[in-house]
């Protein structure tokens, strides 16, 4: 059987240029919505600095600064406006991107600059959170490459540690504490690079499984409209539309029903799709003559012949307007008048008639094989749908479909022979003569039917030339079979293969009932199978355009440019909370894969804020036991997050292996250490600043171990605060709503700890001599130096926590997405499968599983299908007593309640295929009330040499089953006081199978051991079942008992003996093999 999911798409595929795509996904829905918040950010941290300096004193002290801020406002400005619009976004966003980080660097050394020119505090000369906010951004919020992130960072850090240590060479003070502050520059520096590389390396693998099950998500959807269409196309050349839409909505019900694709809902009765249809024209077709060619063919000789022969007289019958109904061997019949009446349909059905005829003349010709058409037409009312409940095909039934067939039986070669009702139809359209049928048929003797053989119009006209190949003369021809002499000019009529059709999107399956072209469904490949010619052709082209601009416009749909306020059919209008309260709350408690990282990276950040306060703090005993008892804390939720690497090799210790993987799955746990940790980050940063020596006499022996003033140290809490506010970022995945708590409640307490409380105790700034330097001569004032670092505290801090707040928004909504798309994706996979068994159910109604593996496996085969077996058991089982029960009456509805029965007795045998007994047996079609089946068809090619009792097996299995449908049968005799019997013919020997039928695939099986088969079943008695005396021998030694009936006379072998197999020794045979 073919692989699941290999049917109709194939699995690893993906869409044209994957690489574009996800460039164009990366530009569209993070780069540019970042890029734009960092611009709104940096316009207004330019629009804060301008005020800052126009309310710091005279502004025409500081003409760098403020014609530097203009500058870049203008630029921000005037960025912002294009990447907006979508200008930069494909093409020059990277290039924007540079010239944003060149404008914020050039801004972050002209305050470097003006600052040493002022000689003002040393942080205030420095401008270190400024530059940490620069390094951190090129991370986060600058489209770059992680390679062109690291070098701009390394950059950004390396050129403002060179130009400091530049500057203090320059202008020597305090060396010592100026060197300290260099190394606590770096360590910060380091901090920031680390934690934006950490930051861009989650938020990468965030993008690219968010891209990735985006692009699953619209293949999904894609495919499943493919099957969708699909189902109809592929039941459409099976059954008419008005037939196969009923039968699709019950599979679908059915599957959903009960998991198993093979389970059947327990109903009393069977869905019957059989409707009544009136004044319709029937066709019957032989070709004579067939039998002797064929027994001359190689398989693929037989196959090839049947299905341009057929594939023609389908063109005909398009061309008439005629329904082929069903190919029976080298039988073709169709109706015409379904399923629209039609009121020319037994002239239709005529003129297909004489066009078969002719174009079987013409073989004859050309070829010089003996063969011609034999043609029936009766007009009346027929039953018309299908019953049973695998392989379907599309039949008809009523008393006027079995005189059609008696019809052509009875009719002449190469004449159309019609009845008298079809006569009254044809409103002398065509000439007729006596048909004397009666003499041929005594059916129609019996009935007293009146026949007549219609006269060829072409018959009457001079013959015009002849276009077609010449009849070949001479030794070569003599020398050449019939049946290659066949097949060499069938070949040349170029009929369409078996599913070729549903190779073409534009090719319409329901050719045969006139369809308003608005509404003709569109078909589609098995397989978006691609080949170097596809590029060249526009149809491909144009599914690949389509394809790509379906990615491209949901990728567009996934823009967050303004996910705050954009509308939104799965987030409330403001915010980016779920309508479904239920999938909020799944989203929640949903687990977060490597969390555990977070930990290690606020750790990271943790051992910075230590080193910096080691480098340049006070060493007091506060100071000490603080860091000590965070840094307990954080070892501790370290332990407890990567307990379960470390300790995979003892099972002693398994509880906390298990706590160790809670975290990335119970949400509370991880949110009680994620709390922990970033409230012990926050808090540690400015815990010792009131501790803090002020350096009017207290602690003097504290003030001795460090040059530098509280001026001076000042900033480097405030660099604390602003990496534990970065601590609290990396907890990608934590709540907004807590991280939006608690960097509110860190910077509230930030902003009252310096403005308020430490202006009391703090006022170094104005007695420390070494601040009232002079600059140019001009004595610098400590009020003012005082409050210039309150207002530059106050901004960083304020910058650092919009920043920080807007990007834990964008990535909350990234995070988001992920899931919606996520939840979309597993439940478009699940239509998905449920689409994927309803075609499989589909196609193997069609076609055995082992033969559709053909057409649609890995590779696209679109080569005649044709197999030939050494060996194969075929059974014929029929209810002739059913012919004697049909009736057509007002009390059973002119039959349909005769059909009802005859669809439980098919598809309670159709049942008994389901049973694992019989997985060998495959039902080849019913004839009326006639079923046909065979064993031994899927032993695969090479396998045929085996021990005789294994390579008979299936005979033996074959018997079983004639016998469990005869038990179904007296089973259904006792629900509906009839007493049917079956009567079941079985012959073994090679046979040729193959699939036939370019608009209506067919599989079917021909050889003399289906005739034989068929003949055992014709003269076989009720009850029993009839063997030859070959198959009588194989079944002896497989332990069956069968009596010899005798010689009987079977029609095209003469003389046979043949025998009946003891049911009874069959059922305890059967018994003894179970």
């Amino acid at each position: 059987m073919p692989a699941k999911g290999r049917y109709f798409l194939n699995e690893g595929e993906e869409g044209p240029d994957q690489d574009a795509l996800y460039e164009k996904y990366r530009l569209t829905s993070q780069h540019g919505p970042l890029l734009l918040m960092l611009l709104l950010v940096a316009i207004a941290a330019c629009i804060a600095l301008i005020v800052i300096t126009f309310s710091s004193g005279d502004p025409s002290t500081q003409p760098a600064v403020l014609g530097t801020a203009f500058f870049t406002l203008a630029v921000f400005v005037v960025l912002y406006v294009l990447v907006y619009v979508e200008c930069l976004v494909r093409q020059w966003l990277r290039a924007s991107a540079l010239l944003t980080w060149v404008c914020l660097v050039t801004l972050g050394y002209v305050l470097v600059s003006e600052s040493w020119t002022k000689a003002g505090c040393a942080w205030e000369q420095e401008q270190v959170p400024f530059f940490l906010f620069v390094v951190f951004v090129v991370y986060t919020l600058l489209p770059f490459s992680m390679q062109g992130a690291v070098t701009v960072g390394v950059l950004s850090s390396a050129s403002h540690l060179l130009v400091l240590g530049f500057l203090v060479g320059v202008f020597p003070s305090s060396p010592r504490q100026r060197v300290l502050q260099l190394l606590a520059n770096a360590v910060i520096f380091l901090c920031g690079n680390v934690t934006g590389a950490f930051h861009k390396h989650q938020m990468q693998d965030a993008s690219h499984d968010l891209f990735t099950y985006t692009v699953k998500c619209i293949q999904i959807r894609r495919r499943l409209r493919i099957e969708k269409r699909q189902q109809e196309n592929l039941l459409l050349s099976v059954l008419p539309a008005h037939i196969s839409m009923g039968m699709k909505l019950t599979i679908i019900e059915r599957l959903k029903e009960c998991g198993d694709r093979r389970c059947m809902p327990d109903n009393n009765f069977h869905s019957l799709y059989v409707k009544r249809h009136q004044n319709v024209s029937i066709l019957y077709a032989d070709i004579v003559g067939f039998t002797r060619l064929a027994s001359d063919c190689s398989p693929k000789e037989l196959v090839v012949m049947l299905n341009e022969l057929f594939g023609k007289f389908d063109q005909i019958a398009k061309a008439n307007e005629c329904m082929r109904i069903k190919i029976l061997g080298d039988c073709y019949y169709c109706v015409s008048g379904l399923p629209v009446s039609l009121p020319t349909h037994a002239r239709n059905c005529v003129k297909m008639g004489l066009d078969m005829c002719e174009a079987i003349k013409q073989v004859r010709e050309a070829t010089g094989v003996d063969i011609s058409m034999r043609v029936g037409i009766h007009s009346g009312n027929v039953l018309c749908g299908v019953i049973g409940l695998r392989k379907w095909q599309y039949d008809v039934w009523s008393h006027d479909v079995s005189l059609a067939n008696r019809m052509e039986a009875a009719g002449v070669p190469g004449r159309v022979h019609i009845t008298e009702a079809t006569l009254s139809h044809l409103d002398k359209a065509y000439e007729v003569e006596d048909g004397h049928g009666q003499q041929r048929d005594p059916y129609l003797k019996e009935m007293n039917i009146q026949t007549y053989l219609v006269i060829d119009p072409r018959s009457q006209q001079p013959p015009p030339p002849s276009h077609h190949l010449s009849k070949p003369k001479g030794d070569a021809a003599l020398k050449m079979r019939a049946s290659l002499r066949m097949t060499r000019y069938l070949e040349s009529w170029g009929a369409a293969r078996p599913f070729a059709h549903l190779n073409h999107r534009e090719s319409v399956s329901s050719h045969e009932v006139p369809v308003p072209i608005g509404r003709r469904p569109k078909a589609i490949p098995l397989r978006r199978h691609r080949t170097p010619d596809r590029s060249a052709s526009p149809k491909g082209r144009s599914e690949d355009d389509s394809y790509d601009e379906e990615m491209l416009s949901a990728i567009e749909g996934l823009s967050s440019t303004r996910p705050c306020c954009s509308k939104s059919d799965d987030f409330y209008t403001f915010g980016s909370i779920f309508l479904e309260k239920s999938f909020e709350q799944e989203y929640r408690l949903a687990p977060i894969p490597r969390a555990r990282h977070y930990f290690a990276c606020a750790s990271l950040v943790f051992i910075c804020i230590l080193l910096v306060h080691l480098l340049l703090m006070p060493r007091t005993a506060a100071l000490g036991v603080s860091f000590g008892l965070v840094a307990c804390v954080l070892g501790l939720v370290l332990a407890l997050c990567f307990a379960d690497e470390f300790l995979r090799c003892c099972p002693a210790w398994g509880a906390l292996r298990a706590i160790s993987e809670g975290v990335e799955t119970h949400p509370l746990l991880r949110v009680s250490l994620a709390i922990l940790t970033v409230g012990s980050l926050l808090t540690i940063a400015v815990v010792n600043l009131p501790w803090q020596p002020t350096g009017n006499g207290t602690h003097p022996g504290a003030m001795s171990s460090r040059e530098g003033s509280p001026c001076e140290l000042l900033p480097y809490y405030t660099c604390s605060c602003l990496l534990a506010f970065v601590a609290c970022s990396v907890f990608l995945r934590m709540n907004l709503e807590l991280k939006v708590v608690l960097l509110t409640v860190a910077l509230v307490i930030y902003l009252v700890l310096f403005n308020v409380s430490l202006c009391s105790q703090w006022d170094c700034c104005g007695h420390n001599p070494d601040n009232l330097t002079t600059a140019n001569g001009t004595l610098s004032s400590p009020a003012c130096l005082w409050s210039d670092l309150k207002v530059m505290s106050n901004f960083y801090l304020v910058l650092f926590y919009v920043t920080l707040i807007m990007l834990s928004r964008q990535i909350d909504y990234y995070c988001r997405l992920d899931c919606l798309w996520k939840k979309k994706f597993k439940k478009e996979h699940e239509e998905f499968e449920t689409m994927e068994s309803v075609n499989r159910l589909l196609l193997e109604n069609v076609l055995p599983a082992h033969v559709a593996a053909h057409f649609i496996g890995d590779k696209l085969n679109e080569d005649w299908y044709h197999q030939s077996y050494d060996c194969v058991c075929v059974m014929f089982a029929s209810v002739p007593e059913f012919k004697v029960f049909y009736t057509e009456c007002d009390v059973n509805k002119e039959g349909l309640e005769c059909l009802r029965l005859l669809n439980e007795i098919i598809a309670d045998f159709d049942e008994l295929l389901l049973k694992p007994k019989f997985s060998s047996v495959e039902k080849i079609k019913t004839i009326g009330s006639t079923y046909m089946a065979a064993a031994g068809l899927s032993v695969p090619s090479g396998h045929e040499n085996q021990g005789l009792e294994r390579q008979h097996a299936h005979i033996g299995i074959m018997v079983e089953f004639s016998i469990a449908l005869m038990n179904k049968l007296d089973g259904i005799n006792r629900h509906s006081f009839n007493s049917f019997r079956l009567r079941v013919g079985i012959n073994h020997g090679p046979v040729i199978a193959g699939v036939i039928g370019a608009r209506k695939p067919q599989y079917d099986i021909w050889g003399n051991t289906v005739n034989v088969a068929s003949r055992m079943e014709s003269t076989g008695e009720l009850g029993k079942i009839q063997v030859t005396e070959e198959t009588c021998t194989i079944l002896q030694g497989l332990g069956y008992s069968c009596e010899c009936r005798g010689l009987i006379n079977v029609k095209g072998k003469g003389e046979l003996r043949t025998y009946f197999v003891c049911t009874d020794t069959a059922k305890l045979q059967g018994l003894g093999l179970n």
